[in-house]
């Protein structure tokens, strides 16, 4: 089945999902289709508009997404400067359709959604349009774990690439920093169902056209779990499951008043943390230097899309 066919048949059971709520495992019910806006803050004018705030070629992803041409990345809720302060602009879904074939156009190696969970709605008539119109990158799903089996089982052969992250394996930690108790074992789920979907990460001409891909982000004093979330992956035989482990901490926002997390994560941590993924025998492992934390911060107050 084409991805435009396949996209048109789970628009009515997506916006069930969306009209009470639960794509996120949050699931606060809010009526999306009306407006209301739930405990993400998302701004719903229209059930066929969408924020986002930039739409470009970034260089800062994973090789495998970068290739030669960049990755087509749409970012519509990633920061604090987006998130929180409301950067972006509201736009119909057509205008998104051409954001994507734009970015093909420009020789982007797929269309990478950063964050895309809160306006899947939107984002999938644009992608049905797009696809209708010549659209033939491959679709990175670019996300922090949270959502749904629900959401995800209909977004099956639809997402080629999964770039999900795990940000904590204790629930305590879940809650503490991110008032989401519930977060671990939602996301392992997550990743689990990703993982039945698309398999490990296949390469065509230097570029990632389906698999999964997991970012793990090192914490100060092992917040994040790094160590158990490597042995969690050993245990569901996924080493062969490429692994991106993040050095780029930056205390950012609220994280100053924790004392525990108030500062970066010290090259020995990191380090650590690798060694001892390559002891557990994962082999495609995407290690960076802690000097580079810094080019993982993108800043849209400086960076300028495209004009769509």
């Amino acid at each position: 089945m084409k991805k435009a066919e396949r996209i048109e048949t789970i628009l009515p059971t997506l916006r069930n999902l969306m009209s009470e709520c639960c794509v996120c495992e949050r699931r606060c019910g809010a009526r999306r289709l009306e407006g209301e806006q739930g405990f993400c803050r998302t701004d719903s004018p229209a059930p066929d508009r969408v924020r986002y705030a930039s739409a470009t070629l970034h260089f800062g992803e994973e090789p495998a997404l970068v290739g030669r041409g960049g990755s087509g990345t749409v970012f519509f809720s990633q920061n604090y400067q987006i998130s929180h302060q409301g950067h972006g602009v509201d736009a119909p879904y057509p205008e998104l359709a051409q954001a994507f074939l734009t970015l093909q156009d420009l020789g982007a190696e797929n269309i990478n959604l950063v964050t895309p969970t809160h306006y899947i709605y939107p984002i999938m008539l644009a992608l049905r349009d797009a696809c209708r119109q010549g659209l033939e990158l491959p679709l990175v799903y670019n996300t922090n774990g949270f959502e749904t089996i629900e959401l995800l089982a209909l977004l099956e052969d639809i997402v080629d690439v999964y770039l999900p992250d795990l940000k904590y394996m204790d629930a305590a930690c879940a809650e503490r920093y991110s008032t989401a108790r519930n977060y671990p074992e939602s996301a392992q789920a997550a990743i689990k169902e990703m993982f039945r979907q698309t398999g490990r990460v296949r390469i065509r001409r230097g570029r990632a056209i389906r698999g999964l891909i997991v970012r793990h982000l090192v914490m100060p004093g092992d917040v994040s779990g790094s160590y158990s979330f490597l042995l969690w992956m050993k245990d569901q035989n996924m080493t062969g499951v490429t692994i991106s482990l993040m050095s780029q901490y930056s205390p950012q926002y609220h994280a100053h008043m924790f004392e525990d997390i108030a500062r970066p994560v010290t090259p020995k941590e990191y380090d650590d943390v690798v060694q001892y993924a390559l002891d557990l025998g994962f082999d495609n492992l995407l290690v960076q230097s802690p000097a580079s934390r810094n080019a993982y911060l993108p800043d849209f107050h400086r960076d300028k899309p495209f004009d769509p």
